[in-house]
């Protein structure tokens, strides 16, 4: 039963990865992120990195940006594998699809996280 709502998942992801993010899905993220059970800090990593995207202080590949839209789109949408109105298994395939896109994102996220370590270092006159 877990394999078949992890298929229908990664399928409705690949949907979403194509639609356009708004203000409003990010901020709808940002509330929706606490509900993700142990991927909290993971999402809000991915939030920051679309929005420093989106305001072009960091740079991306198209690929690696749209696992991230899919991503948020796929967190802030009523209509996925298992709806968010089922508490707590309606996140439970949210937080998968996080730890889905955290797991391809790897490289992505270390080389952001050393952008914003630059930054702070910048920031400190350092």
């Amino acid at each position: 039963m877990k394999k078949n709502y992890v298929t229908r998942a990664l399928l409705l992801f690949n949907t979403f990865k194509n639609r356009k993010l708004t203000n409003e899905d990010i901020t709808l993220a940002e509330t929706k992120a606490g509900h993700l059970e142990g991927k909290t800090n993971e999402f809000k990593l991915l939030i920051a990195m679309i929005k420093d995207t989106f305001a072009g202080r960091y740079k991306m590949n198209k690929w690696n940006m749209s696992v991230i839209v899919g991503t948020i789109l796929y967190v802030v949408s009523p209509l996925d594998a298992i709806p968010d109105v089922i508490p707590v298994l309606g996140w439970l395939d949210d937080a998968s699809i996080v730890g889905f896109a955290i797991s391809k994102l790897a490289d992505e996220i270390d080389r952001y996280r050393k952008f914003k370590r630059m930054g702070t270092q910048n920031l400190m006159g350092e």
